[in-house]
């Protein structure tokens, strides 16, 4: 039997098939794919070949193939730098969810993950949620952010998934795709998925007021059907985004704006550090590359944490 992988514990999977029908399935034995390593060999969205097996009355599966992936993205661990782990698979759009406050989302977390999608081939549309609460200099930080990605040629979205907002464009934008949501925990991605589909009826949070941040609801990755003939993967919030080693001189085309200069640099191999007449450095001296993007593009490459923020938007 052939089916999608809709939820994943880390033991068990459920898959569902064309016919409907869902089966909580195991993995018999090792089960590595070749070229990855990391903590969770088959992911949600994946497809699978299964046989059943009947023990004490209860019909389950055995998974014993996995086809071959569209794409996916993958993350490494913030605290485990070893190990990696595929959040999802075969996705035709993300939608990563940024709020400025109530928690803050960092530009770097932004950039990583915006590379790892363009270094696996997934469109991601940024979604600026609970647009409905800033004012002042809040507000002025979104405005500037949707600039800067809108320039590279992301498109952006400003959205509150608690008064509704822009929630029909997001919906538009879904029909007939498996999307996936992304972002911090407390960012309002259940809040936004109850938004689009209530009778899905997702567990939200509030925000913890000691730190800032949201607190997990989602414990594993799940797909959803919804009624408007949209498939959704609702993730667990992402802490800290590691991107999965990339060689030095490739980083650099996964940032649209820096590849879009490469042929102008001097040198062939440039990697847009302190090489001579390098077009990327160059753009970035006439205001033409955003300093936040510049600067996580360095960290990438010198392998730092994603732990800064740019607060103050109009000196960069």
């Amino acid at each position: 039997m052939t089916g999608i992988v809709y939820k994943s514990t880390g033991s068990w999977y459920t898959v569902k098939t064309d016919l409907g029908a869902t089966y909580l399935c195991r993995i018999k034995g090792k089960f590595r794919l070749k070229g990855i390593k990391s903590t969770n060999p088959i992911a949600v969205g994946d497809i699978v070949d299964f046989e059943l097996e009947t023990k004490n009355d209860e019909v389950t599966g055995v998974i014993e193939n996995i086809h071959g992936r569209e794409n996916y993205i993958v993350r490494k661990s913030v605290n485990l730098s070893k190990q990696t782990h595929i959040i999802a698979a075969n996705i035709d759009q993300v939608f990563l969810l940024i709020t400025i406050d109530n928690p803050p989302t960092f530009t770097s977390f932004i950039d990583r993950f915006l590379v790892t999608a363009e270094a696996y081939s997934v469109k991601t549309i940024l979604l600026f949620n609970k647009i409905d609460t800033y004012y002042g200099d809040a507000l002025h930080e979104v405005k500037y952010l949707a600039h800067v990605y809108r320039k590279i040629g992301y498109e952006c979205i400003g959205i509150s998934a608690k008064n509704g907002k822009n929630i029909d464009q997001v919906k538009s934008l879904m029909k007939d795709k498996v999307s996936m949501f992304a972002g911090h925990s407390g960012v309002g991605k259940s809040t936004l998925v109850n938004a689009i589909e209530p009778e899905l009826d997702l567990k939200t949070k509030a925000i913890s007021s000691q730190h800032m941040q949201g607190q997990h609801t989602t414990t594993f990755a799940e797909m959803f059907d919804l009624g408007f003939g949209a498939k959704i993967i609702d993730t667990p919030g992402i802490k800290g985004f590691g991107v999965v080693d990339m060689d030095k001189e490739e980083v650099g085309d996964y940032f649209p704006e820096f590849f879009a200069l490469k042929q102008d640099c001097k040198f062939n191999n440039c990697i847009h550090l302190d090489e001579p007449k390098c077009a990327v450095k160059e753009a970035l001296d006439n205001d033409e590359i955003a300093y936040s993007r510049y600067r996580s593009y360095v960290q990438i490459l010198e392998g730092e944490d994603e732990h800064y923020r740019t607060d103050n938007y109009d000196n960069v």
